[in-house]
């Protein structure tokens, strides 16, 4: 290659940030080709907000030719890579195959869905990872409180108007406070339902929620969700899901039409056939995000178990922070390979975390201050502006709008139960949270 090309799998916060720096480094001196399923790059923390109709699902998706004009799109999902040869293979979306040269290589597949061995679980539930699930889950909620209101048997109205949320982490508990606000707005539309709330349900076998957090985040993010009505429990999990309900480990059972999987990810499966190194299930790679034995080849994000250096023997975590500045520090680390600046270890500051509940409330520990209610929610508005790289305007309006105006509650009918299924979660994003 007359031209050096520099291959990017992935255009989640790890490879799209990769291909923005490289872009701006290179110069036109190098050909950046990132290869992603899709045409943007999806900002999942506000993913909550486009589940409960509060942004329009535009507003999180950045177009990667738009916002990297000097960057060259590949559609396709990577399945194959030839080490020894330079090569990686792919499938566009109308099932053609693909392949391609490289000089270097990044991969940034991020994660998917994480499933466990519980009976019933990929079939009856859904999981939240990336744009079509929020939209399915919209849709879903609306049309339980439309149905719910059409039938005539009390204990049916009860299942489609219980919902079951499994996981207190970031994306559990954010589904799970939106999720209240809205389906109380539907009951108010629904006058034939009667006074009986919708039941929201939070589970975790963790004995606190967001126990990312510190203690006094959490106990504040625990009563916004209590004082919601949000039946939380901890200590509990699914023991089995069925077309009726789900049996808790407690030995309960509770009659819904709504299983949302929230439980955590795991590395894309295009790790598993590499054939390299991995711990937990992530790539091995070295303080400056090299995989060992291959100098052509980086991986960062989801994808990589990139050495902590602030803590002795451990891997940073799955965080969109984290992938993010992976993402710009491997691109500086490429530069350098071709003798543009010095190499560097990744080493990071921890800045703190949001936690958007909806309404006026938020947590979240800026520069490790706490915050809670208010204070939180202007802070948490603001990082997620300044974190989003296009669409901000828009963002902003869609707030204004929602704050002055109600909430529109309608199906779009564009996603089916059938196109979201738990076991093919998308591999769209190179992080979860933030």
């Amino acid at each position: 290659m007359a031209t050096p090309r520099i291959v990017i799998v992935g255009a989640g916060f790890a490879g799209y940030h990769a291909a923005r720096t490289l872009s701006r480094l290179a110069g036109g001196r190098a050909e950046i080709v990132v290869i992603n399923p899709t045409d943007y790059f999806l900002y999942v923390p506000m993913l909550p907000e486009v589940a409960a109709g509060l942004l329009e699902p535009r507003r999180v998706t950045v177009s990667v030719p738009d916002t990297l004009p000097g960057v060259r799109l590949v559609l396709g999902e990577v399945d194959e890579v030839d080490l020894a040869g330079r090569q990686v293979g792919w499938t566009d979306p109308e099932g053609g195959r693909g392949r391609m040269g490289y000089h270097r290589l990044v991969l940034a597949a991020g994660s998917v869905n994480k499933l466990l061995p519980i009976p019933g679980v990929t079939e009856h539930a859904h999981g939240f990872r990336g744009l079509p699930e929020a939209l399915y889950l919209r849709d879903h909620v609306t049309r339980q409180f439309e149905l719910a209101d059409d039938a005539d048997d009390p204990r049916e109205r009860e299942a489609r108007t219980t919902f079951v949320v499994v996981g207190a982490g970031y994306t559990g508990t954010e589904v799970a406070a939106q999720g209240v606000l809205y389906a109380d707005l539907l009951h108010e539309r629904h006058p034939r339902l009667g006074d009986r709330r919708p039941r929201w349900l939070l589970l975790d076998v963790a004995p606190r929620v967001l126990p990312e957090l510190d203690e006094r985040l959490s106990r504040a993010a625990d009563r916004v969700l209590r004082e919601r009505g949000v039946d939380v429990r901890l200590g509990v999990s699914v023991a089995e899901a069925t077309h009726e309900g789900v049996r808790l480990t407690d030995g309960s059972f509770v009659p819904t039409r709504s299983l949302i999987w929230c439980v955590g990810v795991r590395p894309d499966p295009l790790v598993d056939v590499l054939g390299l190194a991995t711990v937990k299930g992530r790539l091995v790679v070295d303080e400056y995000l090299n995989v060992p034995g291959h100098p052509d080849v980086y991986a960062c994000g989801d994808a990589a178990a990139v050495p902590d250096l602030t803590r002795s023997g451990e891997v940073t975590p799955m965080t969109a922070q984290h992938a993010q500045r992976q993402g710009t520090q491997v691109a500086y680390n490429i530069a350098a390979s071709y003798g543009l600046g010095r190499r560097a270890p990744y080493r990071h500051r921890d800045l703190g975390f949001v936690v958007d509940l909806g309404g006026t409330d938020a947590v979240a520990n800026p520069l490790g201050v706490p915050l809670s209610g208010l204070p939180a929610k202007v802070v948490t508005r603001g990082y997620h502006l300044l974190a989003l790289p296009g669409n901000r305007t828009r963002t902003a309006a869609d707030w204004l709008l929602n704050a002055v105006l109600p909430r529109q509650a309608v199906q779009l009918g564009l996603v089916r139960s059938p196109a979201v299924p738990l076991e093919h979660a998308a591999p769209e994003v190179a992080a979860q949270r933030r």
